[in-house]
């Protein structure tokens, strides 16, 4: 299969590319390295020429409300047109679950502007809704400021490691088009206020963490079940201690200081 990966340099593009080409499929990568520009259009033509598959992973530059919304509305627009030019058979997309119910977040907002662009762009396709990743713990963390306690949300979440994600990505893009939502989640779930806590113990960060239902989610109240999948998701084998054994601490939050 000739497979075009739209953000294929990024911590699912590389995985994903990587597996499909060990699979022994010609591999694209577009992305604005390699002259790839979604949100204008440019080079989606050329790189969409002869692909069977359409892997779209990309993601926006920017988390403020009104640019992430510009980004995912225009880019599925200018991909979706190219695929109808190019005679693309199917599109795969990495969405988030629930990001149509989490309307207080603008990224979620985003992402739902982006399933809908695709099921209205034409073209047979799948998403494939993940849980966060367990690598998004750092970003949760540096998301709720300074000071020696931080304030976490406790609604409950079913993380994901980054490779399950991978994985789950190629095994939907070969089979074909769903025409609609896979979801795809990990083994536990945990309230976010507990398992930024470990996370942070696992790092020696000495901050502590005070959890509040009240407190938003990038900007998105959550009820208790926001962040879980529905019931037939599919359940990825890696844990939260399997994902620790992996990993590289130096390239997570450092420890407070005394």
């Amino acid at each position: 299969m000739n497979i075009l990966v739209i953000g294929g340099t990024g911590l699912i593009g590389s995985k994903v590319v990587r597996r499909l080409r060990d699979k022994g499929h010609e591999v694209a990568v577009g992305s604005p390295s390699s002259g790839v520009d979604t949100v204008s259009g440019e080079g989606l033509d050329a790189a969409m020429s002869a692909m069977d598959i359409v892997v779209d992973l990309a993601n926006s530059p920017s988390f403020a409300d009104d640019a992430v919304l510009d980004f995912f509305t225009r880019s599925s627009a200018n991909i979706a047109a190219a695929e109808r030019r190019a005679g693309v058979k199917h599109h795969l997309a990495l969405s988030v679950v629930n990001c149509d119910t989490l309307t207080g977040s603008g990224y979620m907002r985003g992402k739902a502007a982006q399933e809908k662009g695709i099921r209205d762009g034409g073209i047979p396709y799948t998403i494939v809704r993940s849980t966060q990743f367990f690598e998004f713990l750092d970003g949760i963390v540096r998301n709720a400021g300074g000071g020696d306690t931080i304030t976490i949300p406790t609604g409950w979440m079913q993380p994901i490691a980054s490779d399950d994600v991978a994985d789950a990505v190629v095994r939907h893009a070969l089979r074909e088009p769903r025409m609609g939502v896979v979801e795809i989640g990990g083994p536990q779930r945990w309230t976010m206020d507990e398992l930024v806590r470990r996370f942070l113990g696992v790092l020696g960060d000495r901050r502590s963490v005070r959890g509040d239902a009240a407190e938003p989610y990038f900007g998105a109240h959550l009820e208790p079940a926001s962040l879980l999948p529905g019931q037939d998701f599919e359940r990825a084998p890696v844990g939260f201690e399997a994902w620790l054994e992996q990993l590289d601490r130096s390239r997570y939050v450092r420890p407070a200081s005394a």
